[in-house]
């Protein structure tokens, strides 16, 4: 254990005296906050700091954050002691930045009631993260001080538990595990703290996503994210004709661009919101031949873009965003190498544009004829223009202009995604007389590139 090393122990008036003696022992090596309700026997000190907190655990993990200053801040409940070796195989992977996130997983000698309730309320929170952890809601964990803060919390209670899990799985982390030495006894919970964890679970799987709903546009691209075989059918017909240089325009919380990315030499993933390009940092850390780029269209450095020998240009629903569509695809134009392609997928027909069309930012919906007008006025051939998904346009139109839902029901979605490889295959074999969307290839015409 070193300075750069931080511990928070979130306390009540039950473990108050296992967390002062805890706070004592550690603070010799490491930096400790101490945040909690009630008095503790402890003399602040340089290492060691006191935070009276009148509320749960959620509520003193947000105060303690505050005055932490090591790279890996530990949340330990103060519950059991562990000898140095622990600490360090639990900080082992961050260390070695392997990890963002490392959870250590819990044993006990015996029947331990505590630990069976906590990996039944695992179970729950694997199904509604997908995350692999065995032990999600341990009472040790360490992380990575930055990604930390980076997760907006809003529990006050030991619901906060299951809330970390939820945003950092969501927010991409990497996220593992080691094995805890047993203890003798795992101490009970309080039955309310269960249950609140339990109910938080419970509202990000069905009702809130992991923006607690303060992000309009993303709680469909969050749902989208989690339409599997749509996705990778979007991702076949993009890589059908890609070359070895991309750069995608609007990567979102980078859905498409993990079906892109395998096999290229060099994928530039261009998004104008912070709050997504976070996400694309996490998700492709480790991957340097895909560059996360924060930018509006319209201000980005398009001389060093052009510098990079860009030979395809992506936009996944995007194009549909941009005010003026027509300057953006010149602006493609002047970057691609000569024979250079933009391969674009756009919401289709002016008559669905609804609700949902409103939430996430649509400036308008295309037919073939205004898609076809916008690429070849401006620098492009076409060489594809194709209709596609069919069966998802009674869905649009009813949730977005019928009900004027401002997202995709979740359930509605899953169903659908359940349907995306019959319908793959199915679009593959007929030709399209009409659909919710508009597949185009587009090359570029003479002149400079």
């Amino acid at each position: 254990m070193n300075s750069s090393l931080s511990f928070v122990l979130p306390y009540s008036a039950r473990n108050a005296d296992a967390a002062a003696r805890f706070a004592r022992e550690l603070s010799r090596d490491a930096e400790v906050v101490l945040a909690g309700e009630g008095p503790v026997e402890v003399t602040p000190g340089p290492r060691l700091h006191v935070l009276p907190v009148q509320g749960g655990k959620g509520m003193a993990l947000r105060a303690a954050l505050s005055r932490v200053t090591g790279e890996v801040t530990v949340v330990q409940d103060p519950d059991n002691a562990w000898s140095p070796d622990v600490y360090d195989a639990l900080v082992g992977p961050i260390r070695a930045n392997t990890a963002d996130a490392v959870f250590g997983r819990r044993s006990a000698r015996g029947l331990a009631p505590q630990l069976l309730a906590d990996r039944a309320l695992g179970r729950v929170t694997r199904f509604v993260t997908d995350v692999a952890l065995k032990d999600p809601l341990t009472g040790l964990r360490a992380f990575r001080t930055d990604a930390l803060r980076s997760v907006t919390l809003t529990s006050d209670d030991d619901a906060v538990d299951a809330e970390l899990v939820v945003k950092l799985a969501a927010q991409l982390f990497r996220l593992t595990e080691v094995d805890l030495p047993p203890v003798p006894v795992v101490p009970r919970r309080p039955r309310a703290a269960n249950v609140s964890r339990l109910r938080t679970l419970l509202r990000y799987a069905t009702v809130r996503d992991d923006a607690d709903n303060q992000h309009e546009g993303y709680t469909t691209l969050e749902r989208m994210d989690g339409a599997t075989h749509y996705n990778q059918w979007l991702g076949r017909r993009f890589r059908e004709h890609l070359g070895r240089r991309v750069l995608e325009i609007g990567s979102g919380i980078g859905t498409i661009t993990r079906e892109l990315e395998a096999g290229l030499e060099l994928l530039v993933a261009l998004e104008v919101d912070r709050f997504y390009v976070d996400r694309l940092k996490n998700l492709f850390r480790g991957k340097p031949h895909v560059r996360p780029y924060l930018s509006d269209v319209a201000l980005a450095d398009w001389e060093s873009l052009k510098a990079e020998r860009l030979d395809t240009i992506v936009l996944s629903n995007v194009l549909e965003h941009i005010p003026d569509d027509a300057s953006a695809v010149r602006r493609f134009r002047q970057i691609l190498s000569p024979g250079g392609r933009v391969v674009i997928l756009v919401p289709a027909l002016p008559q669905l544009f609804g609700a949902i069309d409103e939430a996430v930012g649509h400036h308008r919906r295309y037919t073939p004829a205004t898609l076809r007008a916008v690429l070849e006025e401006n620098g492009f051939a076409v060489e594809k223009l194709e209709w596609m998904n069919l069966a998802g346009l009674p869905g649009w139109f009813v949730n977005s202009r019928l009900l004027r839902r401002r997202a995709v029901p979740k359930l509605q979605l899953k169903l659908y995604d359940t349907l995306a490889p019959l319908l793959a295959q199915a679009e593959s074999r007929v030709k399209l007389p009409v659909g919710m969307s508009l597949f185009a290839v587009a090359r570029v015409t003479g002149g400079d590139a």
